[in-house]
């Protein structure tokens, strides 16, 4: 299990930023800073292009999250999530693919190619958001192939967090050398990615002393975790404080991802994790 009572951090691990969150405040359709974006071409090397999402009215380097979407799916698919981390303090790449048919290991790294231009651009003189990124803690969330390819990207040691969005990966039931901290948005519905076969299975085999949790969204179809609708609400407030914990360091988000009874919410069919964090 986690160590409860972790060592304190030593140096330059802190990057609180943003006013003290409140449930309402995550639940919100937007964060307390305003967006602006930046197109992408599909011309760009090593994925299908996307949009950059960054926040506006704020200081300091920030850190840095790609998102694939799934099978057959468009940027569109997914691209909710980018204004709304934008909005928390964070500089998102929502993506697509070079093709809709590519399976998770080019999502995989296309994902990382994607954290590579949105660094390109911040070391850049030219670009809206230069300066903005800090290399060292970025993150990755992709659905269905996509969770599938943020999975295995995880599984190295690039990233500081991932949040697999009813993620698929046919013929890979292991994670068991992941140590990202990892949180599974699955949807108790999905006939595309059952949830036993898939994200209950490949929750399962991350250790027990890595960082996780799994998020099953009642009634939820394979889409449930791609924003917007009835679980906009409950889909930022998780996904924001995931991030915001693990990639930012900020304690402030224990609050929510460790302690109240997170079934009770009847949108909410089963959630398990290893507190404490």
């Amino acid at each position: 299990m986690p160590n409860p009572n972790p060592a304190p951090c030593q140096e330059d691990c802190d990057f609180t930023r943003g006013p003290d969150p409140t449930i309402s405040s995550l639940e919100a359709s937007a964060g307390p800073y305003s967006v602006a974006n930046q197109g992408v071409s599909r011309s760009v090397d090593g994925f299908g292009g996307g949009t950059i999402f960054y926040p506006m009215n704020t200081t300091g380097t920030m850190g840095a999250i790609a998102i694939a979407p799934g099978f057959l799916a468009g940027e569109s698919s997914i691209e909710w999530w980018g204004p709304r981390f934008a909005s928390h303090g964070f500089v998102i790449i929502t993506i697509a693919t070079n093709s809709v048919f590519d399976q998770p290991n080019s999502r995989e790294t296309q994902l990382s190619s994607a954290l590579d231009y949105v660094i390109s651009q911040s070391n850049s003189g030219n670009s809206p958001i230069s300066g903005m990124v800090d290399s060292t803690r970025v993150g990755a969330m992709g659905w269905s192939m996509g969770g599938g390819g943020a999975l295995r990207l995880a599984s190295g040691d690039r990233l500081s967090a991932v949040i697999p969005l009813a993620p698929w990966h046919q013929g890979r039931n292991s994670f068991d050398q992941l140590e990202t901290p990892t949180l599974i948005i699955a949807c108790e519905n999905d006939t595309v990615a059952p949830v036993n076969r898939h994200a209950s299975s490949f929750y399962n085999s991350i250790p027990s002393s890595t960082d996780k949790a799994l998020l099953e969204i009642s009634n939820g179809a394979h889409s449930c975790a791609n924003g917007g609708g009835a679980n906009g609400g409950l889909l930022g407030k998780y996904g924001v404080s995931w991030m915001k914990r693990f990639i930012d360091n900020d304690l402030r988000y224990d609050q929510f991802l460790c302690g109240p009874n997170h079934a009770a919410n009847s949108a909410v069919s089963e959630y398990r994790g290893t507190c404490n964090y």
